[in-house]
């Protein structure tokens, strides 16, 4: 809106938290003028008595505060040690796994995702974007030029060596929406199938961005991954793909593994389909425990995430239960809510191994363990998910991609039949008419046009 009001000619756009980050994606494929992404980098690792400490050791905190294992005095000194100054948070969570979605579909330059938001490179970063962005209004070079299916499929091949948040399936799939870019979910699990994850990042290994940073950046995890990418893909700077990683050097092999040496065979991210979710769900395979790769157990139904959060804290989850988590996908949410706390509390409290997650909501990129999510449909569209009830056993595979409820077809319709929507958590504003329009996450939570 303020672009259109303003009739820029080109566009620098100046992100880095979440959401923010593939929203401004989105703005760029829509506007179709000159734009660069310039994200505000990740912050310095925090620690405490030794030991890496961050948004995910807060909240798996508060899980071991309610388990007895730590002190309220010792809470906050996490709390406190976490944050060590400004930037984005240091793992591969949702705001820097799209940052580095940013610089490998070709919208920032290179170098751009994991240059620290207090270095004086992500100054150099930002002043070269605005030179790049005249010429770029010079040269016509538009956002219709990169972002092709070819720079979408690149982008997915580094989040998956990356094993970055689940939330870029969701992202991406708006982002290819707005730039008319068929991208359906299936693509996602093609590419993760043939993609070795290389880097071994937080949450669910030791490494953070500054290591990252320090091993060459996403420019070096390119270059490993170069016979998998589409070299020839065009970029903000004028340039291939190929051309800006042709002088690329990997600094680190233990942070940036070599294809033959990764860290897992397959990319980060899987797609399960089942009964339970007939048009996808998304886990991210990486940060969950081998032991939890196949699972079944009974459900524990909840409709809100609060109610699910005051059963685990108060030890009424136990070993081996499915914690069913509806009505917060983007229709029932509204806005598809994220289930960090849940799943952190899940983890504090010592049942990462032993207790999945399942929900038609999303997930933070800090979650780790056995965490389903962007069940589709979701419930409020009257998805099976709807229909599940306390003490069905669910059913997980992982390396078979399926997820399903114990239970006929015909018992399975039967409830759906039965099934009426809830009434709407907001009842008046902007919210409710989101609700009415917007679509389940397979289709990236993007608006049906009336």
């Amino acid at each position: 809106m303020m672009v259109e009001a303003n009739r820029f000619d080109g566009v620098v756009m100046l992100t880095n938290c979440d959401k923010i980050t593939p929203g401004m994606m989105m703005a760029a494929a829509r506007l179709d003028i000159p734009a660069i992404i310039v994200t505000g980098g990740p912050m310095l690792s925090g620690s405490y008595r030794g030991r890496k400490v961050d948004v995910t050791a807060i909240f798996e905190a508060v899980g071991r505060l309610s388990a007895g294992e730590i002190t309220e005095e010792e809470l906050k000194r996490i709390e406190e040690r976490a944050f060590p100054g400004c930037g984005s948070c240091n793992g591969m969570y949702t705001a820097n796994t799209m940052a580095c979605v940013a610089e490998s579909i070709g919208l920032s330059l290179p170098g751009c995702a994991s240059s620290l938001a207090v270095s004086s490179k992500k100054y150099r970063i930002a002043k070269m974007s605005g030179e790049r962005i005249v010429k770029m209004v010079e040269e016509g070079l538009r956002p219709s030029d990169i972002l092709m299916r070819e720079a979408f499929e690149n982008a997915i091949t580094v989040d998956m060596a990356l094993g970055g948040s689940t939330n870029a399936v969701l992202h991406l799939t708006a982002i290819a929406d707005e730039a008319g870019v068929p991208l359906p979910l299936e693509v996602f699990d093609e590419i993760a199938r043939r993609t070795p994850h290389i880097c071994d990042m937080r949450p669910g290994g030791p490494h953070d961005l500054a290591e990252l940073e320090a091993a060459g950046g996403i420019p070096a995890v390119m270059k490993v991954l170069e016979g998998l990418l589409h070299l020839d893909a065009l970029t903000v700077t004028g340039r291939s793909v190929g051309e800006n990683i042709r002088d690329a050097v990997i600094y680190d092999r233990e942070v940036i593994r070599s294809l033959d040496n990764p860290v897992h065979r397959e990319g980060g991210v899987a797609l399960l389909k089942g009964n339970l979710a007939p048009n996808g769900a998304i886990v991210k395979v990486t940060a969950v425990p081998a032991e939890m790769l196949v699972h079944s157990g009974p459900a524990r139904v909840f409709d809100s995430e609060e109610e699910a959060m005051r059963a685990i804290l108060d030890g009424r989850i136990v070993e081996g239960d499915v914690v069913v988590i509806r009505y917060e996908g983007p229709k029932g949410g509204p806005g598809m809510r994220e289930m960090l706390s849940p799943t952190a509390a899940i983890a504090g409290m010592g049942l990462i191994d032993s207790v999945a997650l399942i929900t038609d909501g999303r997930f933070s990129g800090a979650t780790r363990g056995l965490c389903i999510g962007h069940v589709s449909p979701e419930a409020a569209a009257g998805g099976p998910i709807a229909a599940v009830r306390e003490g069905d056993t669910i059913m997980i595979d992982v390396p078979r991609r399926i997820l399903r409820v114990d239970l006929d077809e015909e018992e399975l319709r039967r409830r759906l039949s039965g099934w009426k929507p809830k009434p709407p958590k907001i009842s008046k504003g902007y919210l409710r008419r989101y609700s009415f329009l917007v679509q389940s996450a397979d289709k990236g939570g993007t608006f049906m046009i009336p």
